[in-house]
């Protein structure tokens, strides 16, 4: 199991506030920050991490974990909000398994940002 994960980004300032809306939905906050360093907890627990420097390449998939569907959707329309780019509207993607309902967006520096539920409907 992954404790954290941290992506490098070209603009920390316009990822802050991408991520800070996108990650609302599913419970995460902004949780500390210093120099160019953003950390996003749920429940005081930082484990997604932002630093300004040279963009990560090529770029990342993160999957965040939504306890419902609901949430699935709420990520994406947030994510569409705050500017991201469709990579695959909210639905199953039985490919993975029956129950695997998912959203994709591109957001700053073209990461591939997941909000994935494995519960049924």
């Amino acid at each position: 199991m992954l404790d954290h994960i941290g992506l490098d980004v070209s603009d920390i300032k316009q990822a802050k506030e991408f991520y800070a809306a996108v990650l609302k939905p599913l419970g995460y906050e902004i949780f500390m920050e210093w120099e160019k360093w953003v950390g996003f907890a749920i429940n005081g627990k930082p484990d997604f991490w932002l630093r300004e420097g040279t963009q990560t390449t090529p770029a990342i998939h993160v999957a965040f974990r939504a306890e419902s569907r609901a949430l699935v959707n709420e990520f994406y329309k947030a994510a569409i909000v705050a500017g991201g780019k469709d990579n695959g509207a909210p639905g199953i993607r039985e490919i993975y398994h029956p129950n695997y309902y998912g959203a994709f967006v591109l957001g700053p520096d073209d990461h591939n940002i997941e909000a994935v539920c494995h519960e049924p409907a």
